[in-house]
């Protein structure tokens, strides 16, 4: 099963761990529709829906790229109907937008804890929500959402509740919807990683150049990702996978070549236990 001339509905992403999932969806052949808030260069941020469009449809795709915020339901609704009038139909849903703050709770803010909620938790279910309707008319539709496995470890806990509680509710709603959804055929599991991804977030939040370094390159992501929504929708639903796990499930198992520098010892994610 393959991802060409189907069509592909993304939240954020117009760089790193969306645009990579783009890519790789983009060399079957897909159309890629875009949802995004940056659609002017941003003095800290590479790349808008606009560069990553064309990057798309360099790699073999088509590409539908649109400003918006998921925070704003009508916009998403927009955005679907968009899609579905350009390519005939949505069949993979990606809820990859995402906002990170670690601070402990009484030193973050509560608008940035606001926020949080309003994109993660929130955004996923109000993206999941607009796309169903045209899921179930395809005819190996997937939801799949960028949230870790679900841990009550006092250690995943405490030092940063706002996040995860907002990251968790991003699971929360991939199991609901695969519990849902089921015998529609619809198809929602969850995705993470077991090690840093070199990513922004990892390059202005999570340690600069020393956590780049021990960190794996996105296309690991993209390419379990893309390993789970061609599976058949019927059989893979209500699971919370960590890539490498599935790459190894497809027969990968050195995971060299996804070294941001190649030798270096990776760095374990956060919520996930050991490599």
């Amino acid at each position: 099963m393959t991802l060409n001339d189907k069509t592909i509905f993304i939240s954020g992403g117009s760089r790193g761990i969306g645009l990579a999932i783009a890519l790789r969806a983009a060399r079957d052949g897909a159309n890629v529709a875009l949802i995004a808030k940056t659609g002017e260069p941003h003095p800290r941020l590479e790349g808008t829906v606009f560069t990553a469009a064309a990057q798309i449809e360099a790699a073999g795709g088509r590409a539908l790229p649109i400003v918006g915020d998921i925070r704003d339901e009508a916009r998403v609704a927009e955005a679907v109907e968009q899609t579905v009038a350009e390519f005939g139909g949505i069949d993979v849903c990606i809820n990859n937008a995402s906002a990170i703050d670690l601070s402990p709770t009484e030193t973050l803010a509560i608008k940035r804890y606001d926020l949080m909620q309003a994109i993660n938790t929130r955004g996923t279910f109000v993206v999941s929500r607009a796309c169903i309707p045209h899921l179930k008319r395809s005819a190996n539709p997937h939801i799949l959402t960028l949230s870790p496995p679900i841990s009550l470890e006092p250690r995943w806990l405490g030092p940063h509740i706002g996040y995860t509680v907002a990251k968790y509710g991003m699971s929360l709603c991939a199991l609901g919807l695969a519990a849902e959804f089921r015998d529609a055929g619809v198809a929602s599991n969850s995705l993470w990683p077991r090690t840093l991804i070199a990513t922004a977030a990892v390059q202005n939040l999570l340690g600069g150049e020393e956590a780049m370094a021990r960190s794996r390159r996105p296309e690991l992501y993209a390419d379990a990702a893309y390993a789970i929504v061609t599976r058949p929708s019927r059989e893979c639903t209500g699971n919370m996978y960590l890539c490498e796990d599935v790459l190894a499930e497809e027969g990968v198992t050195d995971l060299e070549q996804y070294a941001y520098v190649p030798g270096a010892e990776p760095i374990v994610d956060l919520f996930v236990d050991h490599l």
